[in-house]
């Protein structure tokens, strides 16, 4: 049976709202904590280590996109697979896989430059297998933790429930970076430093993997009678529930938007802006001088962004209870396309920096709301299988959409650019690059996706 969830109006309450879930969701919670922690702790400053590596631009805009691949094909066999093999056993797999994954990364500097006959292969490429792996648990267990919530939540409260569990798993979200920028003051040498970082990784994931096998009861799960194929997905997209179309074709734009410039977030801190921080603290009477690198200060503002969106969560589904899903799924796209002009034209100071990213915070405002206006429409059962084609369609869009974000920023030049491998002469210039016109671009596009879904999104009916 259904356990309606606690109240929640604050990230405090949200919290005892996660407490009072039934064991399922609390062990799922517990492992996207651990998960997320790995993930927040590396991710976002993978495309400074690959620079590091030797990487330029352009690639890390090509691995913006191989991650946009990825999103696009793990989630719906993850959630078919989690349909039909139960959460339990599907998530343990994907939390291994992830774990190899950290590891990959972590290893990557030691393998070195390979030569391959006549071609030369740089160290960054184990960057794009360590993902194959790393993305795993993320998007192959997609489906099923939609599902999980959907199962213990009551139609009219799905929005509180995945703020429970949201608030909880992205409380990680803000220590991950935080503990990524104390690790990476430990040491001057960037590459020393972050895999510090990734040795932590490798811990959380490994727990993440045990508590979650050990911990979750998999007596309740909404099991499919098969494997899905290829007729099924075209099936599930002619038989998409009517609320979420709208939704789709504005999440698409918005979502394409930002993966345009997602993964050069922290190479506008870093090299665009070069911001740092340098300042002196007095604590009890002691005075103390801080000085944060750049890539260190990119850790505590991604810290200072999900502590705004632990705030707003829960007070935005709390309200969406009131004024529907649908206006608390707009503002977060709204903040989702103006961020990245706002933060290409920001000024190069500390305080700025502060402020923009805490406005990048209020995006996320609208997360819960969006989840349930995915998974709310779906037969019990089948939500695994609903989300994943959601995703599907949105992610298969969206996969160019890094690459295309890279030429804008670094220029292109063929073929030099392109597997990390060096030929003579370096190829062929076709664009200079310009960061503020990719940033720009991307805007446009979610101001378009973001008016579309104002205009034409629809409600779900438990909250009309």
């Amino acid at each position: 049976m259904a356990r309606e969830q606690a109240e929640a109006a604050g990230p405090i309450d949200a919290f005892r709202g996660f407490f009072s879930l039934r064991r399922d969701v609390m062990v799922l919670s517990l492992a996207m904590f651990a998960f997320s922690l790995g993930f927040q702790m590396t991710t976002r400053f993978l495309p400074e280590y690959m620079i590091a590596l030797g990487a330029s631009g352009f690639v890390v805009g090509l691995f913006g996109t191989f991650g946009n691949v990825i999103s696009a094909v793990y989630p719906y066999p993850g959630g078919a697979i989690s349909d039909r093999l139960g959460s339990r056993y599907s998530l343990t797999l994907f939390g291994v896989l992830s774990t190899l994954g950290f590891v990959v990364w972590l290893i990557a500097p030691g393998i070195g430059t390979v030569a391959l006959g006549g071609l030369t292969v740089q160290p960054w490429i184990w960057v794009f297998v360590g993902l194959l792996l790393a993305q795993a648990w993320k998007s192959f267990g997609l489906g099923a933790s939609f599902a999980v919530v959907k199962q213990a939540t009551d139609p009219s409260r799905l929005a509180a429930g995945f703020a429970s569990t949201e608030v909880f798993r992205r409380s990680a979200f803000l220590v991950g970076p935080v503990l990524a920028a104390v690790l990476i003051g430990l040491h001057p040498d960037f590459t020393v430093s972050f895999r510090y970082a990734l040795a932590v990784a490798v811990v959380f994931g490994a727990v993440g993997t045990v508590v979650q096998h050990y911990l979750y009861d998999a007596g309740g799960d909404s099991v499919g009678d098969s494997l899905e194929s290829l007729a099924r997905i075209r099936r599930d997209l002619r038989e998409m529930p009517g609320p979420m179309r709208p939704l789709l074709i504005g999440d698409t734009l918005v979502r394409f938007a930002n993966g345009m410039v997602y993964v050069f977030f922290i190479l506008v801190v870093t090299q665009f802006l070069e911001v740092g921080l340098e300042a002196s603290v007095s604590v009890a009477g002691f005075g103390y001088d801080v000085s944060l690198s750049p890539a260190a200060f990119f850790g505590y503002l991604l810290g200072i962004e999900m502590l705004i969106a632990l705030v707003s969560m829960p007070i935005a589904a709390k309200g969406a209870e009131y004024v529907g899903l649908k206006p608390v799924v707009g503002l977060g796209f709204v903040v989702y396309a103006v961020f990245p002009v706002i933060l290409i034209n920001a000024p190069a100071s500390a305080a700025a920096m502060v402020a923009v990213f805490a406005f990048s915070g209020l995006r996320f405002a609208g997360l819960p709301a969006h989840k349930a206006l995915i998974v709310g429409p779906a037969e019990r059962g089948a939500g695994g299988r609903v989300t994943g084609t959601y995703y599907l369609v949105r992610n298969t869009i969206v996969i160019p959409s890094a690459a295309i974000g890279g030429a804008l920023w670094d220029g292109l030049r063929l073929p030099e650019a392109i597997l990390g491998v060096s030929v003579p002469g370096g190829g062929v210039e076709y664009w200079g690059g310009n960061p503020t016109v990719a940033f720009g671009v991307a805007t446009v596009i979610g101001l378009v996706g973001t008016g579309y879904f104002i205009t034409f999104g629809k409600e779900f009916e438990a909250y009309a």
